[in-house]
C-alpha cells in the first residue's frame, strides 16, 4: 500500500509525480567504514541487477563512508540511513543503546549480523627497507607507524586490540600488553581520521615506515596507487575484525524501505555477494568460497576479542571512553 505522503505526490504530480514517488521510495543508503567503498560499489551494482530480476522493480542505493564511530555518530545524530554496515560491533551497539536499530540487532541476520570478517595487517614500502616482519619491529627506535585513531575509527581500534592481544597470546599479563602498546604509539607520528586517511598519509604524504591497516585495503592500495608500491605482511598473530550490518529502524519506519533494507543485508550472505567480498579480500563466511580465495587469504594465528576484552563495547568503555587506557598511553602531538 502507497503511503499517504506518496498519495500525495501522485494527485499534486499526476502520472509523473506517481513515478517519481516510487522511484524515491525504492532508494536506500548505506552508511559504511571508510575502506569499504569499493566493495559496495561493486556490491550495490550487483544487487540492483539482482532485486531487477528477482522482484522486477528497480533500485538504487547510495553510499556514505568515513570513519566508523564518525559515520556512526552521523547515523545517530539524524543521517537518514537505511542499514549500516560497520566494521566494530561497538558502534552499532551505540546506536542500538539510542534506539536507533533494534536491541537485539546481532541476531537479525546469521554469524551475528556479520557477513563478513577482516583481520589487520602491515603494509611497508616496496622492499621493506626497514626489514619489518612482527610486531616487536614496531616498537624499535626510529620505526614510525601509522594508524588510525582509534577514538573515531574501527580501523584504529581493532589495530590497537590486536597489538595488546597479540601479547596477550604470547603469554604477556595486560601490564606487559599496556607498556607494549605505549612503545607502539610514542612511533606514531600522526593518528589519522580513517582507513582510507591512513592510507593517503602514508602513501601520499609519504609519512611513516609501516601502516597498519585492515587486510582488504590491500587490494584498494593496489587499484589506487598501482602494484609494487608496498609490500603486506602478516604479522604472527592478530584479531579477528568483524563487519556488522544492522537494519536502521528509525529510518527505515519513517521511509517504508524495512523489506528493501532487510533484502539488501540479507544479499550479503549470497554466494554472489560473499564472491565479491573474497575478491576486495574480506573474508567470506562462506567455507567454500574462503577456501577457493586461500591464496588471497593467507593462513593467521587468530585470536578474538572475547579471548582478551570480553565484547567490543567493554573494550571501548576501558579503552577508548574519555579518559580509558588508550588516553593514558598516547600523548597528543
Amino acid at each position: 500500500m502507497l503511503k499517504k505522503n506518496t498519495i500525495s505526490r501522485c494527485i499534486i504530480f499526476g502520472f509523473l509525480g506517481f513515478a517519481c514517488a516510487l522511484v524515491q521510495a525504492q532508494t536506500l543508503l548505506n552508511v559504511s567504514y571508510d575502506v569499504s567503498r569499493e566493495f559496495y560499489k561493486d556490491v550495490n551494482s550487483a544487487f540492483v541487477a539482482h532485486y531487477k530480476k528477482a522482484k522486477g522493480a528497480d533500485v538504487k542505493v547510495d553510499q556514505s563512508h568515513g570513519g566508523s564511530s564518525a559515520q556512526a555518530r552521523a547515523v545517530n545524530d539524524g543521517l537518514e540511513a537505511d542499514v549500516v554496515t560497520m566494521n566494530t560491533t561497538s558502534d552499532v551497539d551505540f546506536l542500538a543503546a539510542n534506539g536507533v536499530v533494534a536491541k537485539d540487532w546481532a541476531k537479525k541476520f546469521p554469524h551475528h549480523a556479520a557477513p563478513t570478517t577482516s583481520t589487520m595487517l602491515f603494509l611497508t614500502r616496496n622492499g621493506n627497507p626497514k626489514g619489518i616482519k612482527d610486531w616487536d619491529d614496531l616498537i624499535k627506535p626510529g620505526i614510525q607507524v601509522v594508524v588510525v585513531n582509534p577514538k573515531t575509527g574501527g580501523n584504529g581500534r581493532m589495530a590497537y586490540l590486536a597489538a595488546w592481544g597479540q601479547v596477550r597470546k604470547k603469554g604477556g599479563t595486560d601490564a606487559d600488553a599496556q607498556a607494549f602498546v605505549k612503545k607502539l604509539y610514542a612511533n606514531v607520528p600522526v593518528l589519522a581520521k580513517g582507513g582510507r586517511d591512513a592510507t593517503n598519509v602514508f602513501l601520499q604524504r609519504n609519512i611513516g615506515d609501516v601502516l597498519i591497516t585492515f587486510e582488504s585495503e590491500v587490494i584498494s592500495v593496489d587499484r589506487e596507487f598501482g602494484e609494487g608500491k608496498v609490500d603486506v605482511i602478516h604479522p604472527s598473530s592478530s584479531i579477528v575484525a568483524e563487519n556488522p550490518v544492522a537494519v536502521v529502524e528509525r529510518t527505515v519506519a519513517k521511509k517504508g524501505s524495512a523489506e528493501l533494507a532487510k533484502a539488501y543485508l540479507d544479499y550479503l550472505y549470497s554466494d554472489e555477494a560473499q564472491e565479491i567480498a573474497a575478491k576486495h579480500a574480506l573474508r567470506p563466511r562462506n567455507p567454500a568460497i574462503l577456501k577457493k580465495y586461500a591464496n588471497v587469504f593467507k593462513p593467521v594465528n587468530f585470536f578474538q576479542v572475547s579471548d582478551y576484552f570480553g565484547t567490543l563495547t567493554e573494550a571501548q568503555k576501558v579503552h577508548f571512553m574519555d579518559g580509558g587506557l588508550f588516553d593514558k598511553i598516547y600523548t597528543v602531538r
